[in-house]
């Protein structure tokens, strides 16, 4: 385990193997380096793999504001500049997704694997934003108001669980993230790239990654029967042979 301090943010990794090309592993929401530390460990024979917690998760440290996902692909960016790292295999799953995405379109990367991608947003209808501004003129009223103890009450019960499992600057930061859309950028990332989904995933259906297969000029689509938005690290022996089969021309 190492620690690498970015933009005066400590950053907590660990690095696998020691020959081959690079690759670095990209968490999700609330997950850490443990989530990809099977990953690591079985690329380590053939790859250099960088397993991070990006800022505000595992044992790295939160952001100084509310990161954006573009603040995050920044902060990727610049980690891979200290530690010379380039023209990486990109990993991500989930969130981890949206900022691998983002490096891609901006950077030079050699190939991808995504699993349960999240970026593309789905189209909301009047029921939606009449919640929402109920929500935020509800939020306004008792803000300002003798009640503030009825603030938190209204906080607890609105939006997703990673929301309210979140504080201070990683729940701002979670609103941002999760209101960025990546589909517009879709069309323009090149890399060859492996999208692996869950049958039963609801965080990111399926479908998700047929749209994305589509958008993408490089990209092949592989589902997991029977699992969910972690089927990645449940059924992790399977997701290793595809990444073996997918990467073993990068090392033979």
């Amino acid at each position: 385990m190492s620690e690498i301090l970015i933009d005066g943010i400590k950053c907590h990794y660990i690095k696998y193997g020691d020959k081959g090309r690079q690759v670095i592993l990209l968490h999700g929401w609330r997950q850490n380096t443990t989530m990809m530390d099977y990953i690591g460990r079985f690329l380590a024979d053939h790859f250099i793999v960088y397993n991070l917690d990006f800022p505000g998760f595992g044992e790295s440290d939160e952001p100084p504001y509310a990161f954006s996902v573009e603040d995050y692909t920044e902060f990727l960016r610049h980690f891979s500049e200290s530690l010379k790292i380039e023209d990486p295999i990109l990993i991500g799953h989930s969130f981890g997704c949206r900022v691998a995405c983002r490096y891609a379109f901006k950077y030079p990367v050699h190939r991808m694997v995504l699993t349960g991608a999240a970026g593309i947003r789905d189209k909301r209808g009047l029921d939606y934003y009449a919640k929402v501004y109920s929500y935020k003129a509800a939020k306004n009223v008792l803000r300002h108001s003798p009640f503030k103890n009825k603030l938190a009450e209204l906080q607890k019960r609105s939006g997703s669980d990673d929301y309210r499992n979140a504080s201070g600057v990683m729940r701002d930061t979670f609103v941002k993230v999760v209101n960025d859309d990546i589909t517009d950028i879709l069309k323009d990332i090149q890399p060859e790239t492996l999208l692996v989904f869950g049958e039963n995933d609801t965080a990111t259906p399926p479908e998700k990654g047929k749209m994305m297969e589509k958008m993408m000029p490089n990209a092949t689509l592989i589902i997991f029967e029977g699992d969910d938005h972690y089927a990645y690290f449940h059924q992790a022996d399977r997701f290793n042979a595809v990444l073996d089969a997918f990467l073993k021309r990068d090392y033979l």
